[in-house]
């Protein structure tokens, strides 16, 4: 018995309609989902479907875009694959696109300026619908995100704000979390306190800082500024455990007195927790740490640090709502509006701070 499929041996539409009896047109209609399959008796959508299954029918995809101009596809660039900062966002932004059968293409920019922007080029090239970024310090001065509106693509960017541009954006509430991470100190009795602040150049540091500066003013709490110190503006990501390592030895070098060390991030903590160690001194009996971001180590660290959780897989999510409502929109025909979401972060206690 001759098996269907046409001369490369792919099962189309055609073969369907032939093996369940229904016309090429109807079966076009139920397997395309096109608007007039809501007329279509729902057993003859079943009959279409299942007839489709058994035989191993697949789209065509590239010959379903010539017709809709939808690629079903979203661009996700990233600064840094390796970044633990980066994973959880990319959990959020799969498992939001799956449910509605749209394929994230991943491009990992490596904190290369130039692959950054090559990579843009190739996913436009493509024809997504859509563009998420996952960005840090390395879009400064980089205008290629600026002018996406231009050609319609809708966008949104995650831990980076453009202001003034028509690109989406979900960020934390980065001042809201600096607050929280002192205040947490605070209430344990801490008052010598070190801070290691952000790098410069990235946008999260100075709102962090400013929580932390807003909070100490309103319970009169005087920060040393011989306790604090900042990370350098450097590319890589995994290398703030050392920076963290060498600050805090360079705060214990000075014979600095603090009870307590506040660090940007978590990777910084884990450097400060090391340095801590190394100079016998204990965490958190000794001296208590806090981080930032909540990413998966922290909680496997020895002791387990206590941090403020950015929701950095719903941060993914809520970006894929944004540029899939902006996709939608252009489909109709309507306006939509740019939108900057700022989440709420948390405080996840653990064992790296106690009381003093």
């Amino acid at each position: 018995m001759k098996k269907p499929g046409g001369k490369h041996g792919l099962v189309t539409m055609r073969d369907v309609a032939k093996a369940c009896g229904f016309s090429p047109a109807t079966v076009s209609i139920v397997l395309n989902n096109a608007p007039l399959a809501r007329y279509i008796a729902s057993t003859t959508r079943q009959r279409i479907e299942e007839t489709a299954k058994r035989l191993g029918y697949r789209p065509n995809v590239m010959a379903r875009f010539l017709r809709s101009k939808r690629s079903q596809s979203i661009g996700v660039v990233l600064f840094d694959v390796t970044d633990p900062f980066c994973t959880p966002i990319l959990r959020g932004i799969e498992n939001g696109l799956y449910p509605v059968g749209y394929l994230p293409i991943f491009a990992d920019a490596h904190n290369q300026r130039d692959r950054f922007e090559r990579y843009l080029e190739m996913l436009l090239e493509r024809h997504v619908d859509g563009l998420i970024v996952v960005a840090n310090w390395l879009l400064v001065d980089i205008h290629v995100l600026a002018d996406l509106n231009k050609r319609e693509i809708p966008a949104a960017t995650i831990g980076w704000e453009l202001p003034g541009t028509h690109l989406s954006s979900v960020m934390v509430d980065n001042e809201a979390g600096g607050r929280l991470a002192l205040e947490h100190l605070y209430q344990l009795g801490h008052r010598r306190i070190a801070v290691i602040r952000g790098p410069k150049r990235l946008i999260d540091s100075a709102p962090r800082w400013r929580g932390i500066q807003k909070f100490a003013q309103s319970v009169k709490l005087k920060l040393d500024p011989g306790l604090e110190l900042q990370l350098p503006d450097v590319f890589d990501p995994n290398s703030s455990f050392e920076h963290g390592f060498r600050l805090t030895e360079e705060l214990l070098g000075d014979k600095k007195k603090f009870t307590a060390l506040l660090a940007f991030d978590d990777i910084t903590a884990l450097g400060a927790i090391r340095a801590l160690a190394k100079a016998g001194i204990r965490v958190p009996e000794d001296c208590s740490v806090i981080g930032f971001d909540d990413v998966a180590i922290a909680a496997l660290s020895a002791p387990a640090l206590t941090t403020v959780r950015q929701p950095l897989e719903t941060m993914g999510n809520v970006a894929v709502n944004i540029v899939l409502e902006a996709i939608k929109a252009g489909h109709e025909n309507r306006d939509w509006s740019v939108v900057s979401q700022k989440l709420h972060p948390e405080l996840v206690m653990r064992e790296s701070t106690r009381p003093i």
